[in-house]
């Protein structure tokens, strides 16, 4: 794979002078307590090899949005954008119509929530939150999952019941490799796998382990975890940056990936590092164009379900 058509899935930007983020507390994080602008983020991306990406949403306020959609036209590496919207609002189509129709609305790929600060494990099958979840498939974009592994049976409640819309897991269901386990997650995971509109980030696990002492052989077992469940084709490499640079500098968390999806062969390597990516979220390739953004999140292929136009 050439760094033209390589694709890093999941990063954030945000500008403290614009908006605070008000998830960033602690002293753990105090290094995420600055601006991460896409100047800084571009010439480490290049020198990894990867020639686009995807934007996504940080904070639950609709003007981050537009802001993120304006920001993709004026780069050429932000090749789609997860934005987010309040999905329990009533007129939920309307406001992703005003969005698409907006500068850099082309760019718009899918949907996110922070559902993992929802304390309702079964937000996700709410009455309010499955009707805009079905707006966001009538729409022709997908949907991103972040959950903690005791919301995945929701999650897996929710895919079942919209098989028209594809719901993209972030960050693999965040597994607890810090404390060495496996389950509930592994379970979970399986069960969300076992359904054909889902696919999976190897995104984030650097700081599910313990950011400071992380080894490779620590993700190991989750992601072989990941890759049997869904297969390579069902998978995308995401950095989490600048999230990411608590455990590492962005060469070594995409090293990370590349050592531990070693052992897959070439067809899967590039399902991994771009093909998956490219194909779920509708995004142009420059080297064969299998999709242009502006018709929005391409059609799953290989059986798996789209998003209802």
């Amino acid at each position: 794979m050439t760094a033209a058509t390589a694709v890093d899935a999941h990063h954030h930007v945000w500008d403290l002078s614009v908006r605070d983020q008000d998830w960033i507390t602690g002293e753990e994080l105090a290094p995420l307590r600055r601006t991460f602008a896409l100047a800084e983020l571009e010439p480490e991306a290049r020198a990894a090899g990867i020639g686009a990406t995807v934007l996504v949403q940080t904070v639950t306020v609709p003007e981050e949005t537009p802001e993120l959609l304006a920001l993709a036209v004026g780069t050429g590496l932000v090749a789609g954008v997860v934005g987010w919207t309040d999905l329990t609002a009533p007129d939920v189509a309307d406001t992703l119509a005003a969005l698409a129709a907006l500068p850099g609305g082309d760019r718009l790929v899918g949907i996110r929530h922070q559902v993992q600060d929802e304390p309702d494990p079964a937000w996700l099958l709410r009455p309010d939150v499955l009707r805009g979840l079905t707006a966001v498939a009538d729409a022709g974009l997908v949907y991103d999952l972040v959950v903690r592994p005791h919301q995945l049976p929701a999650a897996v409640r929710a895919a079942a019941l919209l098989p028209g819309l594809t719901f993209v897991l972030d960050h693999a269901g965040k597994p607890p490799i810090a404390q060495r386990r496996t389950r509930p997650w592994a379970g979970g995971l399986r069960d969300l796998a076992a359904l054909p509109n889902t696919v999976c980030k190897l995104s984030g696990l650097l700081t599910e382990a313990d950011p400071r002492s992380w080894s490779v052989e620590d993700l190991r077992p989750y992601t072989d975890t990941v890759v049997e469940a869904f297969g390579a084709d069902r998978l995308m490499f995401g950095s989490d940056w600048p999230v990411c640079r608590l455990a590492a500098p962005y060469a070594d968390v995409v090293d990370a990936a590349h050592t531990l999806t070693a052992h897959l062969d070439e067809e899967d390597r590039r399902s991994v590092f771009g093909a998956t990516a490219r194909r779920v979220y509708g995004l142009a390739d420059p080297e064969d164009g299998l999709a242009d953004p502006e018709d929005g999140p391409a059609a799953l292929e290989d059986g798996l379900a789209a998003p209802e136009a």
